[in-house]
C-alpha cells in the first residue's frame, strides 16, 4: 500500500475531527479543518454541535496570526452564504490564508460549488478531491438527504450463527451479548428515529430508548416509530405508555384508524402521534414512512425489527448500511425466525450485495457492518 501523501495525512486529521460531531450537529453535516504552517498545524476545529461556530472559524481562531500564509484543510467545502453563522468563506480570506484543500464539494443549493470558486477567484490556491470517498462516506446522511430528501436507513439485527433472530414461539432475550446490545445503545443515541413493527412491539414491548449509555447531551432520546398498519399497539404497554416522556410516532392507514377508532382515541390519549400513509403490497408503505421522516428533518434511522418489516424495507431498495451481531450460538430449531422475511420465489441473482464489509468483535459476538447502494 502506497504512504499517503501529505495532502492526505492532514485530510485523516481533520475527518478524524470532524467525526467528533457525530450525533450532535444534525441535520448539518459533520465538518473538520485544519490550518497548517509548513507542516505543522497551528489551529485546528469542528463543528460540535448544530447552531454552534463552523470548523474553520475555530481553526482559524485557534490559529491567529499565524493563520497568514498558511494552508486550510477542510473536510467539506466552506459555505458561502449567512445561516445560523457568518460566511466561512470570509473568514478564510480576512487572515491571509493563501491555500484551501477541502474534500468534497457540498451539495447544499446555497453552497453546491460557490463556496471554492469564491475563494478561487480571490486568488486563492484551490484543490478539491482529497480522501472525497471517505469524506462522503463520513457525511453519508448529509449526501442522501440532499440528494433525496430521506434519512439515511440503518437496519439492524441480532441473530445465531445459524441465521435466527428468535426462536419458533418468538423468545429472543437474549441472543447478543451485553457488550453488543451495549453497542446498539451508543447507535441509538445518534439516530434521529428507531423503528420496529407492530408485531415486534407487541411481542418484545420494548422501550427503544438510549439506557446502557449516557445520551448525548442537548439530544435526548430517539423518535420510537411503530408502523401499524391494523393498528393492533397496547397504548398501555411499552413504547406508548411512555408516549408523554419520549415520543412515540405510530405510521398507519386512514383505513385502521377508521375501523378502530377507539384504539386510535386511547393511542393518541397516551401522547403517540398517529399518522396516516398509503399501503403498499407489504403493508404500511415504508418509503412513504421515510418521506415524512424526512420532512421532519430527520438524517439517521435506524431499523430495529422484526423481520417482515426489515424485509419491506430490503424488498423497497431503501436500506443504506447494515449492523448485523452474530452470536456464537446455534439455535437448530427448524421453526425458528430468520431476520429478513420475503418472498419464497426469490433468487440467488437477486441477492442484495452488500460493499464496504467491515467485521469486528464485540465481546463474545462478532459485528458486520456495510453498506448498500450509492450512500
Amino acid at each position: 500500500m502506497a504512504e499517503p501523501s501529505r495532502d492526505e495525512r492532514f485530510m485523516r486529521w481533520a475527518l478524524d475531527l470532524a467525526a467528533r460531531g457525530l450525533g450532535r450537529v444534525e441535520p448539518n453535516p459533520m465538518v473538520g479543518a485544519l490550518v497548517v504552517q509548513g507542516d505543522q498545524v497551528v489551529g485546528e476545529g469542528y463543528h460540535a454541535c448544530f447552531g454552534g461556530p463552523h470548523a474553520e472559524t475555530e481553526a482559524l481562531q485557534q490559529a491567529g496570526a499565524e493563520a497568514r500564509g498558511a494552508e486550510l484543510f477542510v473536510t467539506l467545502e466552506p459555505c458561502c452564504h449567512h445561516g445560523k453563522t457568518p460566511p466561512c468563506t470570509d473568514a478564510i480570506l480576512a487572515p491571509g490564508i493563501r491555500r484551501v484543500v477541502a474534500a468534497v464539494t457540498d451539495p447544499f443549493p446555497e453552497v453546491a460549488g460557490r463556496g471554492l470558486a469564491l475563494l478561487r477567484q480571490a486568488g486563492l490556491e484551490v484543490e478539491v478531491g482529497v480522501l472525497e470517498t471517505e469524506a462522503r462516506r463520513l457525511n453519508a446522511a448529509h449526501f442522501k438527504r440532499q440528494a433525496t430528501g430521506l434519512p439515511l436507513v440503518i437496519a439492524k439485527w441480532a441473530m445465531t450463527l445459524d441465521g435466527r433472530i428468535a426462536t419458533a414461539t418468538g423468545e429472543a432475550r437474549w441472543i447478543s451479548s451485553e457488550e453488543s446490545r451495549r453497542r446498539v445503545h451508543e447507535i441509538r443515541r445518534i439516530a434521529d428515529a428507531v423503528l420496529v413493527g407492530a408485531r415486534t412491539a407487541q411481542v418484545d414491548q420494548p422501550s427503544l430508548t438510549v439506557r446502557l449509555v449516557e445520551p448525548l447531551s442537548g439530544r435526548g432520546q430517539p423518535t420510537r416509530v411503530i408502523l401499524d398498519e391494523s393498528l393492533l399497539i397496547d397504548p398501555q404497554h411499552e413504547p406508548v405508555r411512555s408516549a408523554r416522556a419520549v415520543p412515540v410516532v405510530i405510521y398507519t392507514t386512514a383505513e385502521a384508524i377508521a375501523d378502530h377508532s377507539d384504539r386510535a382515541a386511547a393511542a393518541s390519549a397516551a401522547g403517540a402521534e398517529l399518522v396516516t400513509v398509503p399501503k403498499d403490497e407489504t403493508g404500511v408503505s415504508p418509503e412513504a414512512v421515510l418521506q415524512n421522516l424526512g420532512r421532519r428533518g430527520m438524517s439517521r434511522f435506524l431499523v430495529e425489527g422484526g423481520a417482515r418489516l426489515l424485509g419491506s424495507f430490503f424488498t423497497g431498495g431503501l436500506v443504506d448500511r447494515v449492523m448485523v451481531f452474530v452470536s456464537p450460538k446455534i439455535l437448530g430449531s427448524t421453526g425458528a425466525l430468520g431476520p429478513v422475511a420475503g418472498p419464497s420465489s426469490r433468487k440467488i441473482a437477486e441477492a442484495v450485495t452488500i460493499a464496504d464489509l467491515e467485521v469486528s468483535h464485540v465481546g463474545p459476538d462478532l459485528l458486520i457492518e456495510g453498506r448498500i447502494g450509492k450512500f
